[in-house]
């Protein structure tokens, strides 16, 4: 028969009361705490985490709903993500919408009725019409790379229109005043801040920005493939392409190969996230790489800090904006 508390109160002579907040985290004694796990560990007692979250509310998980789970990008913040959390006795349910408002709206009723503790959320519906319900709950969200005007909860970005420029001012420097750019999706904002970098970066030249230059993806290889198809057909005067997403990146990089461009001589090129896939293409390409480790880190940390806090309404919401950086490689040549 399974120990109970019972039998650990009986084994350490401690009170119930004190056993029981061990077990749900409250403050207890460190001579106390030595007997109960002393007692734990000869009687093989298994905690009911069931029994445990249907009492104290709380399940120690986490829900977690992505785009693609083989998105590179996402599967990084993920693995640093619940490095930090299981350091923390929290576990991850991880649901992959493919990209499908429905499939997210899905997902997230999910877990909601596996309880979890809160929602960390790469959101597809602009609008966060899958979060409102789960909100109520007053459970805390935390957002990765995308932010929903609509929903009030913290958000850690990466400073996408800081990264477009930095990339733009690469090629402007080299002389290149053509400039293609493969964004993605018009109604997510990470596309419209990595776009509005493109276009701020030409005011700030005094040039003007040409339109179909500007290539609208869907942030997968084969959106890449057909936006460097797109850009050369229209524009047999552009010298360069901005991608905004790895995979995209890669895409243009098949694209490039299957019309029988060279990089750089023909066409200059800067990809988005992937250090080792930039450095396993000939030549190595310049990259806009996002700081993916630090976004993990400082989601979880959000996420360990509503849940120790209490997420109430009226706390003012945090948003972190991190620093990309450009890696050099030579994908862009001097004109």
């Amino acid at each position: 028969m399974a120990a109970t508390m019972k039998d650990i109160a009986k084994r350490t002579g401690l009170g119930l009361a004190t056993i029981s907040s061990y077990f749900n985290g409250g403050n207890v004694r460190e001579k106390n705490r030595v007997k109960i796990e002393k007692a734990i560990e000869e009687l093989h007692y298994e905690v009911n985490e069931v029994a445990r979250g249907l009492k104290t509310n709380a399940t120690k998980t986490i829900g977690v709903v992505i785009p693609e789970l083989n998105n590179t990008f996402c599967a990084e913040i993920i693995t640093e993500m619940e490095d930090v959390l299981r350091n923390h006795g929290y576990a991850t349910i991880v649901c992959d919408c493919r990209t499908d408002k429905k499939l997210e709206r899905d997902a997230v009723e999910f877990l909601s009725r596996k309880r979890v503790d809160g929602i960390i959320n790469m959101p597809v519906d602009t609008e966060g019409n899958h979060l409102k319900k789960f909100q109520k709950t007053g459970k805390p969200i935390v957002l990765i790379d995308r932010k929903i005007q609509e929903i009030s909860c913290d958000s850690v970005l990466t400073d996408n229109e800081k990264a477009a420029e930095d990339a733009m001012r690469v090629f402007f420097q080299a002389g290149h005043r053509k400039v293609g750019i493969i964004g993605g999706p018009e109604e997510i904002s990470t596309a419209q801040e990595r776009l509005q970098g493109y276009r701020s970066a030409y005011e700030k030249e005094n040039l003007p920005v040409q339109e179909s230059l500007i290539y609208h993806g869907d942030y997968t290889i084969q959106g890449g493939v057909k936006g460097l198809e797109k850009l050369v057909e229209d524009n047999p005067d552009m010298t360069a392409v901005f991608v905004t997403n790895y995979e995209m990146t890669m895409g243009a990089v098949i694209g490039v190969n299957e019309l029988g461009l060279k990089i750089p001589e023909q066409l200059s090129l800067i990809g988005f996230d992937n250090l080792q896939f930039a450095r396993a293409c000939n030549p190595k390409l310049t990259i806009v790489t996002q700081p993916t480790p630090e976004i993990a880190r400082e989601v979880a940390g959000i996420m360990l800090k509503r849940l120790e806090e209490g997420n109430e309404e009226n706390k003012e919401r945090i948003t972190e904006k991190l620093d990309a950086e450009i890696i050099t490689g030579k994908s862009v040549r001097a004109i």
